[in-house]
């Protein structure tokens, strides 16, 4: 599982969680942020750095939420497919 950046990104691309990466896997697209789920190392540093809480600490949590949308949206971002 990989952290997921949800819709509340789109429009804002703040960049603080890019910033507390130890690993560099956020990257910034033109619409938001995605985090890469074969980087990412799941340490969290990220979700209390997000000032719109985009960040969910799960797929599965994010699906739950109702944003299946951007799970789907962040691998395919990577050339990944969820499934």
């Amino acid at each position: 599982m990989s952290y997921i950046i949800g819709s509340k990104c789109v429009g804002v691309k703040d960049s603080a969680c890019m910033s507390v990466c130890p690993v560099d896997c956020i990257y910034e697209s033109l619409e938001q942020m995605f985090i890469n789920p074969d980087e990412c190392i799941d340490c969290g540093a990220c979700v209390p750095e997000c000032p719109v809480e985009a960040i969910w600490d799960s797929e599965d949590l994010a699906i739950q939420m109702g944003e299946i949308e951007y799970v789907k949206k962040n691998y395919e971002n990577f050339g990944l497919s969820y499934e």
